[in-house]
């Protein structure tokens, strides 16, 4: 599951450069991008909770894939902002869309048999878009330089390291 710590790793250096500009993100809004990178991947939830008893209840087919698609990231980003106080739920849902946003960016990325990426604009749309084909979701390299990423902004936020060099004479 390289693809989830990927997505992990860049939700931490996004949200942990945010508070790096912005005063009012900390370790907790750090957290909520990283859930938000995580949001498309609870589709992968269905060996936990089966579609089985649901379809039932519901009288319908049920599946989790929808939960990948902007769509399903919308839902999963809006009742994700009922569970913090109404006075936090616009910075909720700004943090936990950015790292859902930043997941789609990635799985766009993917390498695919058909050179298209997923429907990622369900409901919208169902145009796939082209895919640079860059990576398959189990190489290794990209969490290495997701890690990498992750360390560099830790260093940044942890020790105040701007990027700017003073020469002297």
């Amino acid at each position: 599951m390289p693809d989830l710590l990927t997505h992990v790793l860049v939700g931490y250096s996004i949200g942990t450069l945010l508070s790096v500009r912005y005063e009012r993100v900390r370790a907790p809004q750090v957290t909520l991008v990283m859930v938000g990178a995580l949001s498309p991947d609870f589709r992968k939830i269905a060996p936990v909770i089966p579609t089985g008893p649901l379809e039932l209840v519901t009288g319908s087919p049920v599946s989790w894939a929808p939960l990948h698609t902007l769509g399903g990231s919308v839902l999963v980003v809006l009742l994700g902002s009922l569970l913090v106080a109404p006075d936090y739920r616009r910075q909720a849902i700004a943090l936990t869309a950015i790292g859902a946003v930043s997941h789609h960016a990635l799985d766009v990325a993917l390498l695919t048999t058909t050179g298209e990426a997923y429907a990622v604009f369900f409901p919208i749309s169902t145009y796939r878009l082209p895919s640079p084909d860059l990576y398959l979701s189990t190489d290794r390299w990209p969490a290495a330089v997701a890690g990498v990423l992750a360390a560099g902004s830790w260093a940044v936020r942890r020790y105040g390291i701007t990027g700017s060099v003073q020469l002297s004479d």
